[in-house]
């Protein structure tokens, strides 16, 4: 069975983060979406259907006869069992969500596709549903989604033993994966389980809560207090205090400082002592800067921090206010806060703020990646410059 994930025009809501990749590879929980429907498929590879600039970083499908997912919805047992018995020319609503087509036609743009889903023979699936439909969703529904892929990914296996000198509350929702380093810390899984992926790292005096994922090779700084509701993706280092937030993956927080209830890109570093607020004063509604719409939007949530886009980087000592977005590729340095809304591509804050070059931007890149044996590819670089001659 050929899978292929696609977006909607919901992906410019979840900005900056869908510049660079498409909803699919959002993670949210211990897995990325298409990693969550890889799992429950039983498939170990699926194509994407997204915007043209971003096509080419993708595999398009290869068969005519394809179940196209929208990669916004969570993947499940129910909606796996309801997919696969669509039928050619079906295609499986929730409302007016469309979750699935089956297509024995070449489909070549998502335009394309969700017109002939409006056309086809519509399915309606009954519920539960779960799906991304704001960026703050990302972080608010991850404790659910820790949950749920801790119980998916985790039934058929056998943790690695808990060292002795770890103290763990409720070590029965711990699991350890192979190659995972931990020192003496302290494991409290009393109201969520505790993942942590092969070959990570857990240095000592480290305080960590569930849900919460700690991600392939990442590693926990001694003394980090990890509260629950995170996931700290792939490749990450992190210290300091990081409550409620995701890491997608190969980014730093290497000091002390506090996240909380955000969500941080691939490929970032926070300087040391970067702190953001996650509340407001007057305890009132956070409002977040909504590129698509280019006006502020309410999220209805009292607690809301920051949104950093891949390959962005904050200084030493950088103050971040409640509700900010950072885009892709900015370097947030100075002694003020930068503004709420940091666009694209920007070099420094406020009204000394100036372009981050192109070449610049893709210097750094490397040389971070290169010290994980990583670097860009062309087609990353070409959705850099397509970004950055947006901005």
């Amino acid at each position: 069975m050929q899978i292929c994930l696609f977006d909607t025009p919901l992906r410019a809501h979840f900005f900056p983060f869908t510049h660079t990749r498409s909803i699919a590879d959002i993670r949210c929980g211990i897995l990325t979406m298409r990693e969550r429907w890889e799992h429950y498929l039983k498939v170990q590879h699926t194509a994407t259907l997204t915007v043209s600039y971003l096509q080419n970083c993708y595999t398009s499908p290869t068969t005519t006869t394809t179940t196209y997912i929208n990669g916004a919805v969570h993947a499940s047992d129910a909606l796996k069992t309801a997919i696969i018995a669509l039928q050619a020319g079906q295609a499986l609503y929730f409302n007016e969500l469309l979750i699935a087509f089956k297509s024995q036609e070449a489909i070549y743009t998502n335009e394309n596709l969700l017109q002939l889903a409006q056309q086809a023979f519509k399915v309606e699936f009954s519920g539960p549903i779960s799906y991304l439909n704001k960026i703050w969703d990302i972080f608010t529904q991850n404790g659910t989604q820790i949950k749920a892929d801790f119980q998916a990914i985790t039934s058929d296996k056998t943790s690695a033993p808990l060292p002795n000198y770890v103290q763990a509350i409720n070590p029965e929702a711990i699991f350890i994966d192979e190659g995972a380093v931990l020192l003496p810390c302290i494991i409290n899984a009393s109201n969520g389980p505790v993942y942590i992926g092969k070959n990570a790292e857990i240095m000592e005096g480290a305080l960590l809560r569930g849900p919460l994922s700690i991600g392939t090779q990442s590693t926990i700084k001694m003394g980090a207090k990890i509260y629950g509701d995170t996931t700290i993706g792939p490749g990450c280092k992190v210290g300091g205090e990081v409550s409620n937030s995701v890491f997608f993956e190969n980014s730093n927080k290497g000091h002390d400082g506090f996240i909380g209830n955000s969500v941080i890109g691939a490929w970032c570093n926070l300087g040391a002592d970067t702190n953001c607020s996650n509340l407001k004063n007057n305890y009132s509604p956070v409002a977040i800067y909504d590129e698509a719409q280019q006006q502020y939007i309410a999220t209805g949530l009292q607690f809301c921090g920051l949104f950093m886009g891949d390959h962005s980087k904050t200084s030493i000592n950088t103050m971040i206010n409640t509700g900010s977005v950072i885009g892709v590729a900015c370097n947030i340095f100075g002694s003020a806060f930068p503004e709420k809304y940091t666009p694209s591509f920007t070099w420094g804050m406020g009204q000394t703020a100036t372009k981050h070059q192109i070449e610049k931007a893709i210097a750094t890149a490397n040389a971070m990646m290169n010290r994980r044996n990583q670097c860009l590819s062309k087609e990353s670089e070409a959705v850099l410059h397509y970004i950055s001659n947006k901005y």
